[in-house]
Formats: C-alpha cells, sequence, structure tokens
C-alpha cells in the first residue's frame, strides 16, 4: 500500500508540475508573440506549439538519461496520436474548428513526411545518434521558416497601419518603452515555467516507472498511454481554451506545430543526447508508428472538407482514440476479445471511415471547383 501511495504521490507531483509549468510557459510565450504582433496561427504552430511540447522534451530526456529510451520513444508516438484524436476531437467537439489554406497545403503535409521520415530512420530497430541530428536540423530549418514568414507578416502589418503616420525610427521608440517591462515579465513566466517542466519531468518519469514494474505492463504500453497523455495535456489545455475564446486557429495550430515539434525536435534531441540512440521495439514498428501515421494523413481529408473541423469528425476522431487505447489494454492483456476486436475494426469501422471521408472529400473537391468556375 505504501509502494503504490507513494508511487501515485510522485506521479500526481509530476503531472502537476508539468502542467503548471507549461500553463506558465504558454501565457508567458504567448503574450510576449502578440506583444511582437505575431498572427494567431504562426503563436499556435511555434511558441505554443513548442511550449507545450517541451513538457515531452523534460520526459524524454529524463527517459533517457534513466535508461529508459523505448518509453521515450512511445511518449513522442503516443503524444502525436493523443494531440490529433483526443485533443482536435474534444475542442472540436465543443465548437467546429476552422482551418486555413495554409495548414491544409503546408503543415499538414509536413507533419505526414516527418512521421513517414520518423518510421524510416526507425527501422532498423534503433534511432542512432546521427539521425537525430538530421530530425534536430529539420526542427530549426522549420522554425526559421515560420519565423521568416512572421517577420514579412509583421512587416506589412507596419505597413498598413502604422507606416503612413510613423517612420521606422518613431515605430522603435513608441513600441520598446513600453514592451520592455513587459516582455521582461514574460520572460520570468517562461524560465519559471521550463524550470517546474525539467522537475516535473523528473517525478513523471519516475511515477510511470514504478507504476509500469507494478503493473506488469512493459514501458512503451505506459509511454503511449499514460505519460503520452499527460505531457500533452498542456497541449489539451491550451486547445480547449483556445477554443472557448474564439481563437480557433490556435486549437488547430498548437496540435500540428506541436506534432512537428515532437517528431524533429524532441526526438531528434532525445537521439541526440542518447549514448546508444533511442531502441525501437517492435510491436511500435509494426503497429504504434503506422497508427501515428495514418492519424496524421486523416487530417488532410478531414481538414479540407469545408475547410474546418466539424463536430462529428472531432466525435470520429474521440471515437477513434478510445478504440486505439482499448487495443493497447487488450494488446497488453492478451484478452480473448482482441481477434474479435480487430475484425470489428479492420471489416467494419475502418473501412466505413475511409469510404465516408473519400466521398465527402470528392464532394468538397466538386463544390470548390464549381465555385471558382462561377468566380
Amino acid at each position: 500500500m505504501s509502494f503504490l501511495s507513494g508511487t501515485f504521490i510522485t506521479f500526481t507531483i509530476g503531472l502537476a508540475l508539468l502542467i503548471l509549468g507549461a500553463e506558465l510557459l504558454v501565457r508567458g510565450a504567448t503574450r510576449l508573440a502578440a506583444a511582437l504582433r505575431i498572427s494567431p496561427l504562426v503563436v499556435g504552430l511555434t511558441v505554443v506549439a513548442y511550449g507545450t511540447s517541451a513538457a515531452e522534451l523534460a520526459v524524454c530526456l529524463r527517459a533517457v538519461f534513466t535508461g529508459q529510451s523505448a518509453l521515450a520513444l512511445g511518449i513522442v508516438v503516443g503524444s502525436n496520436i493523443f494531440n490529433v484524436l483526443f485533443v482536435l476531437g474534444l475542442s472540436a467537439s465543443i465548437k467546429p474548428l476552422s482551418v486555413s489554406r495554409r495548414l491544409i497545403r503546408v503543415d499538414v503535409p509536413l507533419m505526414i513526411a516527418v512521421s513517414v521520415l520518423s518510421y524510416v530512420l526507425a527501422f532498423e530497430g534503433i534511432i542512432h545518434r546521427w539521425q537525430g541530428v538530421i530530425l534536430f536540423v529539420g526542427a530549426i530549418a522549420y522554425t526559421a521558416f515560420i519565423v521568416l514568414g512572421a517577420g514579412r507578416e509583421r512587416s506589412q502589418s507596419w505597413d498598413l497601419t502604422e507606416a503612413p503616420a510613423l517612420n521606422s525610427d518613431q515605430i522603435r521608440n513608441t513600441v520598446q518603452p513600453r514592451q520592455s517591462l513587459r516582455l521582461i515579465i514574460q520572460g520570468v513566466f517562461i524560465l519559471t515555467g521550463l524550470t517546474m517542466l525539467v522537475l516535473g519531468g523528473r517525478y513523471l518519469v519516475n511515477g510511470a516507472v514504478s507504476a509500469a514494474k507494478a503493473a506488469g505492463l512493459s514501458e512503451i504500453v505506459i509511454g503511449l498511454t499514460i505519460v503520452a497523455a499527460g505531457t500533452s495535456l498542456p497541449e489539451a489545455a491550451a486547445s480547449i481554451t483556445a477554443t472557448l475564446r474564439g481563437k480557433r486557429e490556435i486549437a488547430v495550430g498548437n496540435v500540428v506545430g506541436s506534432n512537428i515539434c515532437n517528431l524533429l525536435l524532441v526526438l531528434g534531441a532525445t537521439a541526440l543526447v542518447a549514448p546508444t540512440g533511442i531502441e525501437v521495439s517492435a510491436s511500435t514498428l509494426r503497429f504504434d508508428m503506422p497508427v501515428m501515421i495514418v492519424v496524421a494523413l486523416s487530417c488532410l481529408p478531414v481538414f479540407f472538407i469545408g475547410n474546418q473541423i466539424a463536430r462529428w469528425e472531432g466525435a470520429l476522431f474521440l471515437g477513434y482514440y478510445v478504440a486505439f487505447i482499448a487495443y493497447l489494454i487488450l494488446r497488453a492483456s492478451h484478452h480473448d476479445a482482441l481477434p474479435r476486436f480487430n475484425a470489428i475494426m479492420l471489416v467494419f469501422v475502418i473501412p466505413l471511415t475511409v469510404i465516408t471521408l473519400i466521398v465527402l472529400t470528392l464532394r468538397t473537391a466538386r463544390l470548390n471547383r464549381s465555385s471558382q468556375e462561377r468566380a
């Protein structure tokens, strides 16, 4: 009893520190970005996404340093699945989410490409340090691409609003004194949040490993479910809050940006510092990573249909996340119902979903083509 209570307390403290730390980090970073005149979508793709993914980075680095590299990969893969199916699903169930063309044309295809790349790199059963370098450089390139785009957008914003009345020196003198104190305060929020994330990562991994041993479950299952969901709670809180406040571009951008960040920055940095690389289990290659790729692929038709995620599509995502968790539990426990569950999903549920999405995608494309011809 004392062991279980100690494990629960450790896990709870770690989770609380992660959530509170991510909240401070996101709040400070979001206000910092707003002061610098960055659009909501760019905020979601960068500041909010990278801020909430700091939880995954802290836990994965801690897992590697304690010799639990399989847990680190499970966290990344599980978090990406959780972000799309649960976070987007729950957010869209609350209120339909608007999707910009930029996401459909650039960021979602990139998320799919990075998911496939990570699978290819892991195909030998280990992600080496040099492969981590590839992913990490990709994170730098993606960040630079967004920041440069945001800089052009900010410049155009000044040109269209303030430029007719103020020259560049006047703009600088007007903005800097008014924002200096605010920027320092937000910087304190960011540093405090990062510190709490590191401490929370340490407690959370210790609690998760203890729980895995006590329950007889493998580390990869714990990473794919409990820890992945726990570290993704900041993404869930940010997206749901953004949805309720009408900032729906931030809600979607947060998920897409977090998934790209998880694979490029988190997985890349983790592989880079891992002494012997990140181990990849056979079950992860056979099932978990392919599911992550399929989930990423599903975003394209869902986002394309009406340029939004409707409530029924959100409910569909939630349903599939429940099915994913059910499968993991049945597989881990070697339950007799697993073959029947697989048959229902493969023969009925998945084909019906694919057919529905194909029909609606073709219908949307036809309507878009008709509207363009009339214009």
